[in-house]
């Protein structure tokens, strides 16, 4: 599913990306391999913030959230990466555990202000 606007809440073990339009909305989690402290350095799967990536394709307009730097730190990794993509990803607001319902209504609310969902064709 393709839609204007999506979600990412991440942690540095999983991701829940959601996207959304009026009517729909589509779940999908991405699980990081491995997680732990090496040395006193994080290490993470080096396929974890490809495949989160991989996961928006298609959106216009992504609000990720999340606790801790997980979210900064993919948003780097989008501007070193991808960085004719990374304006697509409008903002990083901090955000508990919330359920996948409870994370779409932050996220309406959110674009609602952003853009007054002017630029969602399922709005029109």
């Amino acid at each position: 599913m393709s839609t204007y606007h999506a979600v990412a809440w991440m942690d540095h073990t999983e991701a829940h990306v959601l996207q959304f339009d009026r009517e729909h909305v589509e779940a999908q989690k991405v699980r990081a391999r491995s997680h732990h402290k090496h040395q006193g350095r994080d290490t993470h799967d080096a396929n974890y913030f490809p495949a989160i990536y991989g996961a928006l394709q298609g959106n216009q307009e992504v609000l990720l959230a999340g606790p801790g730097l997980a979210r900064e730190e993919f948003a780097t990794w989008v501007k070193k990466q991808h960085p004719d993509a990374a304006v697509r990803f409008v903002d990083s607001v901090p955000s508990d555990h919330p359920t996948d319902a409870q994370l779409v209504a932050l996220a309406r609310k959110y674009f609602l202000k952003f853009d007054q969902m002017a630029g969602d064709p399922a709005q029109k």
